[in-house]
C-alpha cells in the first residue's frame, strides 16, 4: 500500500526465502492424492518417547518460538491448499465437469482428513473445534459420495437438482472450514503467546506480517487488551515502543480498533505522547497508533468520539514531535496522524495555527535530516492544504516563504523507477496546486506566486503528461490553482493559454490537456 495522509512507510520486510526452497517447502505439504485414498489419510505417529505437543509436521525445527511459528504457517499453507481445491470444485461445477468436480472432491477430501488428523495428533483439541471437525469431515465424505454418482448418468433433469445439492453442500463445507481454521489459528496464537513479555510482544508483532484474518484473531484473543496493559506499567517502559507497533499492527483492522477503544486506549496513547520523560522511540510509535486509527481508510468511527477529548493534547504533543524529530521515521509517522487528524475535524487546523504548525513544518522542509522522503512531503503538504481554508494561514505562509516552498514541491519527481514513490509525487504535486489555489484568495499570495513565475510552470504542468506523471488529479488542481491566479491578474496569462487553460469549462480545459500530445511534430 502506498503511504499516503496517516499510512506509514513499510519498514518491517517480510522473511525473504529463495523460490527453490519454497517449492521445497511447500512440497512437504502436498500429498498423492492415490496415496492418500490408499492409506484412509492415516495420521503419521508420534515416536513413542516425544513429548506431547510435538507437531509431526515440524519435525527437523528446532524447538520453542521458531516451532510455534513454523506450525502456524503450516496450518496456514494447508489451509490454503484446501480453500483453492474448494474454490475449484465450485467453477467445476458451474460448468458441469462431473469428472472434475469428483476428482477434486476427493482431492479436498483427503487434504481436509489429513489437515485434521496430524493436527490432532500433535496437540489437545478444544471440545467445540472438536464438533467442528466431525461435523467437516462427515460433510467432506458426503461431497465424495454425491459428486461420484453423478458420474454414472447423463439424465439432465437429475444432474441439475444434484448440482443444486452439491453447490449447498460445498458452501457448508466451505464455512465449517473457514470456522475450523480460525479456531485452530487462534488455538496455535494462545499456544504461541505463551514466552516471556518481550519475546510475546515479537512474535505477536510477527504474527500481524501475515494478514488481516489473524489480526482479527489476534485482536478478538485480547491482545490489544494485553498490550495497553503493558503500556500502562512503568516497569515495563522499555517494552513501550514494541508494543505500541505491534498494536498499530493489530488495528489496521476494525477489531483491532475496536478492541483499543473499549480499553480507553486513546487515553494511554495521550498519555504517552504527552509524557516528556517517554523516549522518542515510544513516542513515535504511539503516534503511528493515532496515524492508524484516524486512517481515513477505516470505515468505523465510533472511536473517534473518544479521541476528541483528547485531541488538543495529542496535536500539541505530535507538531513537538515533528519539530524535535531525529530522523526522518519519526517525522513521517507524526506527520501522518497530524495529517489524518486534520482531516476529519477542523478544531485540529485552529489548534495547529495557534501553537505555530506553519513555521514548524516549513523549516522541517528545509531539512532533509527529518524531511527525506516524498512520503514525508506528502504529510507536509496535506497539513498545509488543510490548514489553508483558514483565513490567518494565508500571512503565516508568506512570513515562512511558504509560497516559494509550494512551488518546488509542484516540481517533485520521483529519484527510483518505485510505482509507491511515483504515486506519492503525485500527491504532493496535486496537494501543492490545490494548497497555492486555496491560499491565492489573498492578493499578496497571488501577487507573490505570480512574482515568482507559478503560472509558467502550471501551464508546463497542464500542457505535459509527463511533468504530472500523467496524473489527472494533479492535472485537475493545476487547472484550479491557474484560474485562480488568472482572476487576479489575468495578464499573467497569454492569449492562447487563456483561450485553451483559462475561458473553456473546466471540464472542456481538461479533456484538451489530457489528450495532448508531448510531440508537436
Amino acid at each position: 500500500a502506498t503511504p499516503g495522509p496517516g499510512s506509514r512507510h513499510p519498514r518491517d520486510t517480510s522473511l525473504q526465502v529463495d523460490s527453490v526452497q519454497r517449492w521445497m517447502d511447500d512440497l512437504r505439504h502436498m500429498t498423492e492424492v492415490e496415496c492418500m485414498c490408499v492409506l484412509q489419510a492415516k495420521p503419521i505417529g508420534v515416536e513413542e518417547d516425544s513429548q506431547h505437543g510435538e507437531l509431526v509436521l515440524t519435525s527437523g525445527v528446532s524447538a520453542g518460538d521458531h516451532v510455534a511459528r513454523n506450525n502456524l504457517q503450516t496450518l496456514l499453507r494447508r489451509a490454503l491448499v484446501v480453500s483453492t481445491e474448494l474454490g475449484k470444485m465450485f467453477q467445476r461445477l458451474e460448468k458441469g465437469r462431473w469428472q472434475r468436480v469428483h476428482s477434486t472432491a476427493v482431492r479436498a477430501n483427503c487434504h481436509v482428513r489429513s489437515l485434521v488428523h496430524e493436527y490432532g495428533a500433535a496437540r489437545s483439541i478444544p471440545p467445540e473445534m472438536q464438533k467442528y471437525e466431525k461435523s467437516l469431515l462427515e460433510k467432506c465424505m458426503e461431497l465424495t459420495n454425491i459428486t461420484e454418482r453423478c458420474l454414472h448418468t447423463d439424465d439432465e433433469f437429475f444432474l441439475k437438482s444434484m448440482r443444486e445439492a452439491i453447490h449447498e453442500i460445498l458452501t457448508d463445507v466451505s464455512d465449517s472450514f473457514s470456522n475450523m481454521i480460525d479456531m485452530a489459528l487462534a488455538n496455535e496464537i494462545q499456544v504461541y503467546s505463551t514466552s516471556t513479555i518481550g519475546t510475546s510482544i515479537n512474535n505477536l508483532l510477527s504474527l500481524t506480517q501475515d494478514g488481516p484474518q489473524l489480526c482479527s484473531i489476534i485482536a478478538k484473543e485480547g491482545a490489544v487488551v494485553a498490550l495497553f496493559k503493558i503500556c500502562r506499567q512503568d516497569r515495563f517502559r522499555e517494552l513501550y515502543a514494541h508494543a505500541l507497533r505491534t498494536v498499530a499492527s493489530i488495528c489496521s483492522v476494525e477489531e483491532g480498533i475496536n478492541q483499543l477503544d473499549k480499553v480507553d486506549g486513546i487515553l494511554c496513547l495521550a498519555d504517552i505522547l504527552t509524557d516528556e520523560s517517554s523516549v522518542e522511540a515510544a513516542r513515535a510509535e504511539a503516534a503511528a497508533v493515532v496515524a492508524q486509527i484516524t486512517s481515513p481508510h477505516h470505515t468505523s468511527t465510533q472511536h473517534l468520539a473518544s479521541f476528541l477529548e483528547s485531541m488538543h493534547d495529542i496535536v500539541t504533543a505530535l507538531i513537538k514531535l515533528c519539530e524535535n524529530a531525529s530522523c526522518g521515521e519519526v517525522f513521517l509517522l507524526a506527520s501522518a496522524a497530524l495529517a489524518n487528524i486534520t482531516f476529519f475535524d477542523s478544531m485540529a487546523c485552529e489548534i495547529l495555527l495557534q501553537l505555530n504548525a506553519v513555521h514548524i513544518l516549513l523549516q522541517a522542509c528545509r531539512d532533509q535530516q527529518r524531511v527525506d522522503t516524498p512520503y514525508s512531503k506528502d504529510q507536509v503538504v496535506t497539513i498545509l492544504a488543510n490548514l489553508s481554508v483558514l483565513e490567518p494561514c494565508a500571512s503565516e505562509v508568506m512570513q515562512e516563504q511558504g509560497v516559494e516552498r509550494l512551488l518546488l514541491l509542484l516540481g517533485e519527481k520521483p529519484s527510483s523507477p518505485s510505482p509507491s514513490e511515483g504515486a506519492a509525487c503525485e500527491r504532493v504535486q496535486q496537494k501543492a496546486a490545490v494548497t497555492l489555489a486555496r491560499l491565492s484568495r489573498d492578493p499578496d499570495v497571488a501577487q507573490t506566486a505570480i512574482q515568482l513565475k507559478a503560472v509558467p510552470r502550471l501551464i508546463q504542468l497542464c500542457r505535459s503528461p509527463t511533468e504530472r506523471n500523467n496524473s489527472d488529479s494533479v492535472l485537475v488542481a493545476c487547472l484550479a490553482a491557474l484560474r485562480r491566479l488568472a482572476a487576479g491578474c489575468p495578464s499573467s496569462i497569454s492569449v492562447a493559454d487563456h483561450q485553451q487553460l483559462i475561458k473553456p469549462r473546466l471540464v472542456d480545459s481538461f479533456l484538451l490537456c489530457s489528450n495532448m500530445e508531448e510531440s508537436f511534430v
